[in-house]
């Protein structure tokens, strides 16, 4: 993607301005993943490919693209996929501008989450948005969140998955739990939650594939590793704020990058945010200090 820009002049650009024809902002990512905020006025793509899967949804405006010699509208709250090495290109239709945000994943990681099998072809590269194809499109929701290393792979089982789905393929055979890896796993991350544990430890930990482990964890317990974890961080965060502790404090003490990405995750787990999470706790313990003896 950035090769890409590059090419086109336009590296290096931020967050929208409407004296730009296109403003592009990256978010975070890792080896072989990359997201982006994409803004486009004036302006439009040329013919060109990228050799990543490139998963979009468009946020505002309406994107007209060349796909396998058609021309394809994606309308906001749709996804666009594109699969590797295919030409494309893309402009907004009307004079209102498109906003976009894109995930690129190398295909190495989806070939490694399918256990090397061919890569998912999807022949219409706009999809609705769907309870599956939404599981990807949840990924593209926060782009400036950190994505550790088991999140990523992660990210890949999910869109293998989605990608075979829409396919008509079965990604995998849905073999019989592990209990003893996943429980191993379970374990490793509620005592180590503060930790960056890498999906190459818990390999070594538990002796199974870090794809093989992500859809076992997922089966057993209705969540990924990496959200697993991540619960966890909010337990010990939660703990410290109703310690009275400091929420920036208490985000570094659980393993969180910042106060911002506790409270982004704070909020989408329990529906408010951690500042209103201590101010209800401090007003219960404070209504319960005041409280009447009842006898």
């Amino acid at each position: 993607m950035r090769e890409t820009l590059r090419a086109h002049g336009v590296a290096g650009l931020e967050r929208s301005c409407s004296r730009r024809p296109i403003s592009v902002r990256f978010g975070s990512g890792g080896p072989g993943l990359e997201r982006a905020e994409v803004h486009l006025s004036q302006w439009a793509y040329q013919p060109h490919q990228h050799d990543t899967y490139g998963i979009g949804i468009t946020v505002s405006g309406v994107q007209a693209f060349r796909y396998r010699g058609e021309r394809h509208l994606c309308l906001p709250g749709q996804l666009h996929i594109l699969h590797p090495g295919e030409t494309h290109d893309g402009a907004a239709v009307t004079d209102l501008g498109l906003g976009y945000r894109i995930l690129y994943l190398a295909p190495e990681l989806i070939r490694g989450a399918l256990g090397g099998r061919p890569l998912p072809f999807v022949a219409a590269p706009v999809q609705a948005l769907t309870q599956a194809t939404g599981r990807m499109a949840r990924y593209l929701a926060y782009i400036d969140e950190p994505v550790s290393d088991l999140q990523r792979t992660e990210i890949a089982v999910t869109v293998a998955d989605v990608l075979s789905m829409l396919t008509g393929q079965s990604s995998n055979s849905r073999p019989v739990i592990d209990i003893k890896a996943v429980e191993l796993a379970r374990a490793y991350l509620a005592a180590h939650a503060r930790e960056q544990t890498s999906a190459a430890a818990l390999e070594k930990i538990t002796g199974t594939d870090r794809f093989v482990l992500t859809r076992q964890f997922r089966r057993a317990f209705g969540t990924s590793p990496d959200r697993y974890r991540t619960r966890r961080r909010l337990d010990l965060a939660r703990a410290a704020i109703e310690r009275g502790t400091s929420l920036a404090q208490a985000a570094l003490e659980a393993g969180f990058a910042d106060q911002s990405h506790l409270t982004r995750q704070f909020k989408q787990a329990f529906g408010l945010t951690p500042a209103r999470w201590a101010n209800a706790v401090n007003l219960g313990a404070a209504t319960s200090a005041i409280a009447p003896d009842p006898r």
